[in-house]
């Protein structure tokens, strides 16, 4: 009989294998040139916003909206000790940065943003990357919290103006719409008007630069329940903090999903938002959708 149990022993002497496999498959796809426009970024302002500082214990956490990080923002806020515990903290201070304590790396020199990328412990969270796009659609365009206004009343009219075949609709975006705007090789056009608010949706590349910054773990969204406790053993927190109960089924991946909200899209324009994730999809072992594709 299997034991189960999230610390089976199993698990425990297979993790360290799995997270030097994924950095060597990203160390592999880093080198193909074939691929290289894909995967290199250059390590602007925009990187280094996404990039959040515990000097404390020496950890740097980007940043990739959708892929439950709020949580880890909330391991950080207690390590850097705004607050005794992650229960204190109230939900408005979290993406607060003035007030939750968390520093980006861009907030510092050169030469201190360099020392802190050479020295301390590094790692993001990814997941499968159209998954995640469905995720920030719902999220923002679908339930859109009413905090957030700007997503429906001027990102979501953009989008439609840009994109929409049929003009004379007047519902709401609709995912065909966001996939077209997405696969679109002048998506930059846009991307700059809406500033910031592309975080939800633009590729782990484009946020995390994962080929320029030598990250120390990559932690994936179908795993967290191995991942999480990995990754704060690794950073040597795992005495002062534990990362929250994930609830059940949260983080296993939703093919069934994936096939409905893309069924009604032409291939062609699947193709063309493969084609702009691929990058993602190679650098971290996710298998391209061939039910999408053919």
């Amino acid at each position: 009989i299997k034991p189960t149990g999230k610390a089976s022993s199993g698990n425990l002497i297979r993790q360290p294998l799995v997270h030097m496999e994924r950095l060597e498959l990203l160390r592999n796809v880093c080198r193909d040139t074939a691929l290289k426009n894909l995967s290199h970024t250059s390590v602007t302002k925009f990187v280094l916003d996404r990039i959040f500082v515990c000097d404390k214990h020496k950890i740097l956490f980007c940043q990739t909206p959708k892929v439950g990080n709020t949580q880890w923002k909330k391991v950080l806020i207690v390590l850097n000790g705004a607050f005794s515990s992650i229960e204190d903290i109230p939900e408005n201070i979290v993406h607060d940065h003035e007030k939750n304590g968390l520093p980006r790396l861009s907030s510092f020199s050169d030469s201190e943003i360099k020392k802190r990328l050479n020295l301390y412990f590094k790692f993001f969270i990814v997941r499968d990357p159209f998954e995640r796009l469905i995720s920030a659609f719902k999220d923002k365009f679908v339930h859109n919290p009413r905090f957030e206004p700007w997503y429906r009343h001027e990102i979501a009219p953009g989008i439609i103006r840009k994109y929409r075949k049929n003009r004379t609709e007047t519902k709401g975006l609709q995912f065909e719409d966001f996939v077209r705007y997405l696969g679109d090789p002048n998506h930059r056009w846009l991307d700059v008007q809406f500033g910031d608010h592309i975080i939800h949706w633009v590729t782990y590349v484009e946020l995390c630069a994962p080929c320029e910054i030598t990250y120390s773990v990559i932690g994936h969204h179908e795993t967290l329940e191995d991942d999480a406790p990995f990754i704060l053993k690794a950073a040597g927190i795992d005495h002062l903090v534990s990362y929250p109960t994930i609830p059940p089924g949260i983080t296993v991946y939703n093919r069934t999903k994936v096939e409905r909200y893309f069924s009604g899209i032409s291939k062609r324009d699947i193709r063309r938002l493969y084609a702009r994730f691929e990058g993602d999809f190679k650098l971290f072992g996710y298998r391209e959708p061939d039910f999408l594709l053919n």
